[in-house]
């Protein structure tokens, strides 16, 4: 059996270098996912279920990245892999229709299914594949896997307040644990080079991921303007403003460092290494992104009032968190941080002292005057400057 799983370890498709149809089909359960966290927010929008959306995205994220991560060396169009990874999409849907009542009535249904995804995909890597480095590696991730498990089932047991400090542990602890290589005792840590985060097909998830995210920023946008009773001129107006952000945030994301992900990753030192730190700089960037979309849906029903202070953290928190992945994602590409970049983010904090006194959809507007100069200078300094892939040296914390 570790023979035959050695071999179906093996990408073997006919071009590795791009995604599977199976995990494209696999993503559609992350619209689903993601919808529902813009949605959680939108609905009712508060520091507390700021909190909880985000742990929630965490939890999410965790899982894309690591059956993402797996498809470079199990090849997805592998009859023995398919099963694996329709199982994690079915799970992770599951997990999508509690996203509603998942600090309620559906903790420990979301509980259960999380930890379940985690143990059983590793524990059938482990099956498939008893002696290679794709065994060692998920016996390593389901050690700590198991760890976090307890702080998400014990969470959802106790419920109030412990859930959501011992689910943002839990959560915490996955990824303290993935950045130092899910180290075991008497066995050490993962290497970068297991994962094999290299050439396009990485990159090309990577990009596909926040392209989902953008997606549920148009939807959210829609529905909130097609549920609207009166869908008055101004949420017409608001619309537009909304959408035009959106359409501002896949400009920025795209170029240049967007576009030249691939080649960065594949002239780095250690390119697996740079393949898992992109990816986390990608959860950073798809946070910005979701934040945003719950904010479309209020920009949309309430363009005009007094704007309440709840709403700041995610009207200007949104884009600068998406900001500040942007800048990093330069940083893995060039070598260094945009100014326009860090120029931006000051200019939202700028912002902060004013919003009690402007509607939200003046902020928005803010927000898309601020981002429209950065997409301007970006391309100007282009143009100006043409800049190759210049990838930094990484070295894992210790």
């Amino acid at each position: 059996m570790a023979t035959g799983g050695a071999e179906v370890m093996a990408s073997t498709s006919e071009n590795p270098q791009r995604p599977a149809f199976l995990e494209l089909f696999f993503d559609l359960a992350y619209v689903a996912a993601l919808l529902g966290l813009a949605i959680k927010l939108g609905n009712h929008m508060s520091w507390a279920n700021i909190g909880q959306t985000l742990t929630l995205l965490l939890a999410f994220t965790m899982i894309w990245a690591l059956t993402a991560w797996a498809g470079n060396r199990a090849d997805p169009a592998r009859p023995l892999i398919q099963p694996q990874v329709l199982w994690v999409m079915a799970a992770s849907l599951l997990l999508a229709a509690a996203i509603p009542d998942a600090y309620g009535d559906r903790s420990v249904l979301f509980a259960i299914t999380y930890v379940a995804i985690h143990l059983t995909s590793n524990l059938y890597y482990c099956l498939i594949e008893r002696t290679g480095p794709s065994a060692t590696r998920g016996r390593r991730v389901l050690f700590w896997e198991s760890i976090a498990g307890v702080g998400w089932i014990v969470g959802a047991l106790l419920g109030g307040t412990s859930q959501g400090v011992l689910w943002a542990t839990a959560v915490g602890i996955e990824y303290l644990a993935a950045a130092f290589g899910w180290p075991v005792p008497h066995a050490g840590r993962s290497h970068s080079r297991e994962w094999r985060l290299i050439g396009e097909r990485i990159s090309e998830r990577y990009r596909q991921f926040v392209i989902i995210a953008l997606g549920v920023s148009i939807f959210v946008t829609g529905k909130a303007f097609g549920e609207s009773t009166a869908q008055r001129i101004d949420q017409a107006w608001a619309v537009l403003v909304v959408f035009m952000m959106t359409v501002l945030m896949w400009r920025i994301y795209i170029y240049r460092a967007g576009e030249l992900m691939t080649i960065a990753i594949s002239r780095s030192a250690d390119p697996s290494r740079l393949g898992q730190f992109t990816a986390a700089i990608h959860v950073v960037i798809v946070a910005g992104i979701v934040l945003t979309a719950g904010t479309c849906q209020l920009v949309v029903e309430h363009p005009f009032g007094t704007t309440p202070p709840h709403w700041v953290p995610a009207l200007l928190g949104g884009p600068a968190l998406f900001l500040l992945g942007r800048g990093l994602l330069d940083y893995v590409v060039f070598g260094h941080v945009s100014r326009s970049r860090l120029v931006g983010l000051v200019m939202l904090a700028a912002v902060v002292p004013t919003t009690p006194l402007i509607p939200p959809i003046t902020i928005t507007i803010i927000d898309v005057v601020i981002l429209a100069l950065i997409a301007a200078a970006n391309l100007l300094s282009t143009r100006k400057h043409p800049r190759e892939p210049h990838p930094p040296a990484l070295s894992r914390p210790t």
